[in-house]
């Protein structure tokens, strides 16, 4: 009896991962289609005349709706599979949109330009399929029915107390080198928006299955926990994407999506092994070949990221170009503004009273204007004198 019991919690087991794996992709999959759609709505914008609202398009809401299907669906996969075997599905999204991308690409260019520019997107999107396959086929396949007293023991125990500490005090270190240091590193303001990454999966994987089995019938909304979790979630989700925010404005977008899919898939992973206990069950090679897939997924999605355009900024430079006898501040070629005040400074006030101005060279217009006249003069007295 009792290996048939274990029989069926393994296939029930089973089924749950697949359900919650196929959601996940296929969520993964609809957020790179919505993007894609809503980007679209701007760029067709911004070729016509058209002056209406973005979000008063048509396009823009089928993004939109898309959108909400996409993270419904993600939402819902983690009460049917482990944290760690969902968080590192969002290499399907850098995936998606590397393939949308180069499907869509309206650019010409030779077969050897085009392998030269898109080969290491290539290579990344095999390597990124093959790491998939891997932790998908030796994830973690235990999962546990999350009700309210499930939560509440697995919150109270020493390993997930003493990892709640330890986040906390790591984080507030970072937050203060952030805040009060100016540590406007990438690496610092990403590992914030991964800490609080991984309270996002835990609080989501325990509403998420909360408000599933209230829907099986099972009610589970009378618990102080499920506010506690929801509260705890919104106020996550809240920091992460304004930390997401300040990145952007930065850095370049294509590194932030790779270095954020690492940092904040490795502390989703620990958060569910630790908070969860997803790899109690599973044996050493699995592990391995989990990590292995996880890790290849990784230099995958790095190589996707690699060879996206970076928005060029403007960075003002003086070069010995003259214009007019005078070196001239240039952005990438393009004159800006000569300085003709004798200070050749650029980007501040500066009295200028106690300097002399500059002597500016004698134009050849100016020395045929100047030819003229003096011919001019000289012919000026014969004409008094007839």
């Amino acid at each position: 009896m009792a290996e048939v019991a274990s029989a069926r919690t393994a296939i029930t087991s089973y089924t749950d991962n697949l359900i919650g794996t196929l959601l996940a992709i296929f969520g993964n999959v609809l957020v790179s289609i919505s993007l894609s759609v809503q980007k679209y709505s701007h760029v067709t914008r911004a070729g016509t005349k058209d002056h209406r609202a973005f979000y008063r398009t048509k396009t823009w809401w089928c993004g939109f709706v898309l959108t909400c299907l996409a993270e419904g669906a993600n939402f819902v996969s983690y009460a049917f599979a482990p944290v760690s075997l969902i968080a590192p599905l969002n290499a399907v999204s850098v995936l998606t949109s590397s393939i949308l991308g180069l499907t869509f690409l309206r650019e010409k260019s030779k077969p050897v330009e085009f392998a030269k520019r898109f080969g290491l997107s290539f290579l990344g999107c095999f390597l990124t399929i093959g790491g998939t396959y891997l932790f998908v086929a030796f994830g973690p396949n235990c999962h546990e029915k999350l009700i309210a007293e499930n939560i509440v023991k697995h919150i109270v125990g020493w390993p997930v107390l003493l990892y709640l500490l330890l986040e906390i005090i790591m984080f507030c270190l970072l937050l203060y080198f952030y805040k009060r240091c100016s540590a406007n590193y990438l690496v610092v303001i990403l590992l914030l928006v991964a800490l609080l990454g991984s309270v996002t999966v835990i609080t989501v994987k325990a509403v998420s299955g909360m408000l599933v089995l209230t829907a099986e019938g099972t009610m589970q909304l009378n618990y102080p926990i499920f506010y506690v979790m929801s509260v705890c979630m919104v106020a996550a989700v809240v920091f992460q994407a304004r930390f997401l925010s300040q990145a952007c404005k930065l850095y370049d977008c294509s590194l932030i999506a790779s270095i954020n899919y690492i940092l904040s898939t490795c502390f989703a992973i620990v958060a569910g092994a630790i908070f969860y206990l997803e790899f109690n069950r599973e044996g050493a090679l699995h592990i391995c070949m989990f990590l292995l897939g996880c890790a290849i997924c990784f230099l995958g999605t790095f190589l996707i990221t690699k060879n996206r355009k970076k928005r060029k900024s403007f960075e003002p430079y003086v070069t010995m170009d003259m214009a007019q006898g005078i070196p001239t501040i240039h952005d990438k070629g393009l004159v800006v503004q000569p300085d003709y005040n004798g200070s050749f400074s650029y980007g501040a006030l500066i009295n200028n009273d106690g300097v002399a101005p500059a002597t500016l060279p004698v134009t050849q217009d100016e020395l045929v204007a100047r030819a003229r006249v003096k011919a001019a003069a000289a012919r000026s007295p014969d004409l008094k004198k007839d």
